[in-house]
């Protein structure tokens, strides 16, 4: 019986693989384009923005995947870009110049293009763009924060009832394919009697309290070695409120007492002025 976790690994391999192989077909075309117009690296539409052009790193490995493919045809796409990477550390700063001119050169006309376009959208379409712009940044952000989270062994989550059905019967379950077993295996479950599917609700419970026991131990850790950055967002926003809670308690704390130091000084205040009322009152009754 194949484990979930080694299910969801292998379709997250197979994801990554397709995005790497989309992601260089497309920087192809991008340099095939950009060999027709040595003046503009990306052709962009009428309507739509400008795009960056490549840094020269970028551009070597465009230039020099077809070689390394062609002559290592078992290489693999990841280990291919590990390769030319490394090759391009160790080049020469006049080696690289080439690619980084062309760079710079593409830069400064990108930045042209930019300012024409911007010069023709209308107010709402800026805030637009700089709405899209902050959801990107967002979006990038959090995508680092889970893979550096991954990184430094954060728990998995718990499985649901459903998932460790799956686990325990996807080598048996009919079908040729990944999806087609999914699909075999959820019509198996909605055929579950309630008793059945109990057992493995239960089992999911007990992975809820695996992960909350591991996700405190974990983050725990995270702010001991001064990660706190990739603490949960629910946990940070649950330490801001007890931060300011505390912020809280402690200013009430010292208007309590900056009250009690002013009616402390108020009181002997009030008793010196008796005191010298009284002496003043004995004087006068001498005389």
């Amino acid at each position: 019986m194949a484990p979930f976790g080694l299910v969801t690994a292998s379709v997250g391999l197979l994801a990554r693989s397709f995005n790497v192989f989309t992601c260089t077909s497309t920087l192809a075309r991008v340099t095939h384009a950009a060999y027709r117009n040595p003046v503009k690296c990306l052709s962009t539409e009428a309507s739509g923005p400008p795009k960056r052009p490549l840094n020269g790193y970028m551009r070597y490995v465009l230039q020099q995947k077809p070689v390394i493919v062609s002559q290592n045809p078992e290489l693999k796409h990841v280990e291919a870009i590990r390769k030319l990477a490394q090759e391009w550390k160790l080049m020469r700063p006049e080696q690289k110049q080439p690619f980084e001119d062309a760079f710079l050169r593409e830069k400064e006309q990108f930045k042209i293009d930019l300012q024409q376009y911007l010069a023709q959208l209308t107010p709402a379409e800026l805030e637009q763009q700089v709405l899209e712009k902050r959801q990107r940044k967002a979006k990038r952000k959090a995508f680092r924060k889970k893979r550096e989270a991954t990184v430094m062994g954060k728990p998995k989550r718990p499985r649901t009832a459903f998932n460790i059905f799956m686990s325990e019967h996807f080598v048996e379950a009919k079908g040729e394919n990944t999806q087609a077993k999914m699909k075999t295996l959820l019509g198996d479950w909605k055929k579950l009697f309630g008793n059945q599917k109990q057992v493995y609700a239960q089992l999911a419970e007990d992975d809820k309290i695996r992960y909350k026991n591991e996700i405190t131990s974990w983050e725990d850790h995270m702010m001991e070695i001064g990660r706190g950055d990739l603490l949960r967002d629910k946990t940070l926003v649950s330490q801001r409120r007890k931060a300011a809670e505390a912020e809280k308690a402690k200013k009430k704390k010292r208007e309590a007492a900056k009250k009690l130091a002013a009616a402390k000084a108020k009181s002997r205040t009030v008793k010196k002025t008796k005191s010298t009322v009284t002496r003043v009152v004995k004087k006068t009754k001498k005389t």
